[in-house]
């Protein structure tokens, strides 16, 4: 389906308030302009809206929208895991601090295992400092979800994926928290659910030294993993300067590069073009997003520094085939909503693949 900015927004006014089911479009979603796979990360860019399983796939298929990276969250909130009080059923944000600050650090998602790091001090440019009441609050609620996880029956991971497969929205990548302070039976899981799930690669945020142990698991089930790129350049345990993939990938074929174009752009200062090129094999999706350079903020796609037209002309030309996943973080202007905006961001990666 091809719509112009003027029919997305029409028809996000028009079927999202008076659906109670999923019967919105007729034919089956379809983003994938000159040969170039546009999917989106979710929830993460409806983080301003409910974000249920349903009403997930009712924003895909308003938008058109064919390919998902979906977080885990709604997913195992589908499955029937615990809430995680305080959050919701999503947890952080993929590039690290709640917000999406410019320049986050990486911040383990609810029941990523181990105990919580407690953050920068006030004024540190971070979140506040937990308390250690909230610490052990966090570790608490980190134990139920784990306990859950390894009881869970994959049943609803499969009615989820069918549900999804039957609207025409595939998922080929999940999201999960995955560090090496999980114990193994928590992320032999997180790998069994994407088996299950159908999805030939995991995202995730731990931070480098943990990338060795991490292959050997993606190894085992072969299964991607893609680290996710932010704009810390301070860190040596963070993804920002290309040498951290490439230590990474060092360790195993199955250890790859989630490039967020965006934080790539505003902590390194160029374009990551040459890096995917490169590593072009071992990059599991983008996440698209405009920033401007010097670890500036989130601008409307257009209106930053980031070389978006141009990463996605070189997509098409090398044939790839790896998704290029639109990330919603900058400001929702008021009046608008995370559809709408969605809607304009894929206006302009069809406009700049016609």
């Amino acid at each position: 389906m091809n719509f112009t900015r003027r029919e997305f927004s029409q028809l996000a006014l028009t079927a999202l308030p008076a659906a109670t089911g999923l019967s919105l479009p007729v034919a089956k979603p379809n983003s994938k302009f000159g040969g170039v796979q546009i999917g989106i990360i979710a929830p993460y860019s409806f983080r301003s809206m409910p974000t249920s399983a349903d009403d997930l796939l009712k924003y895909l298929l308003t938008l058109g929208i064919n390919s998902v990276e979906m977080q885990s969250e709604p997913v195992e909130a589908f499955a029937g895991a615990p809430i995680q009080q305080g959050r919701g059923p999503m947890g952080p944000p993929p590039g690290g601090t709640p917000g999406g600050a410019p320049g986050g650090g990486q911040m383990r998602p609810p029941g990523a295992g181990g105990p919580p790091a407690p953050g920068p001090a006030p004024g540190a440019g971070g979140p506040p400092r937990m308390s250690p009441e909230q610490q052990a609050a966090m570790r608490a609620r980190a134990e139920d979800l784990k306990k859950w996880r390894l009881s869970a029956s994959m049943d609803k991971y499969k009615e989820f994926r069918k549900k999804y497969d039957d609207a025409g929205v595939t998922i080929p990548i999940i999201k999960f928290g995955l560090n090496s302070n999980m114990s193994p039976e928590e992320i032999e899981y997180c790998f069994t659910v994407a088996k299950v799930m159908g999805c030939r690669a995991i995202t995730c945020e731990p931070p480098l030294s943990q990338t060795k142990l991490l292959g050997e698991f993606a190894a085992k089930h072969k299964i991607m993993l893609g680290y996710h790129g932010h704009s810390n350049m301070t860190s040596e345990e963070a993804f920002a300067k290309p040498s951290s993939w490439e230590t990474a990938m060092a360790h195993s074929e199955y250890n790859g590069c989630n490039i967020d174009v965006g934080h790539f752009t505003a902590g390194n200062g160029f374009s990551p073009a040459e890096f995917i090129k490169k590593y072009n094999k071992r990059i599991t999706n983008l996440h698209l997003k405009d920033r401007k350079i010097n670890q500036g903020p989130n601008m409307p796609w257009g209106q930053g520094d980031t070389q978006i037209k141009e990463i996605l002309l070189m997509m098409k030309k090398e044939k790839y085939t790896f998704p290029a996943s639109i990330e919603l973080e900058y400001p929702v202007p008021e009046g608008s909503d995370a559809v709408k905006e969605v809607a304009k961001c894929i206006e302009f990666c069809k406009n700049a693949l016609a």
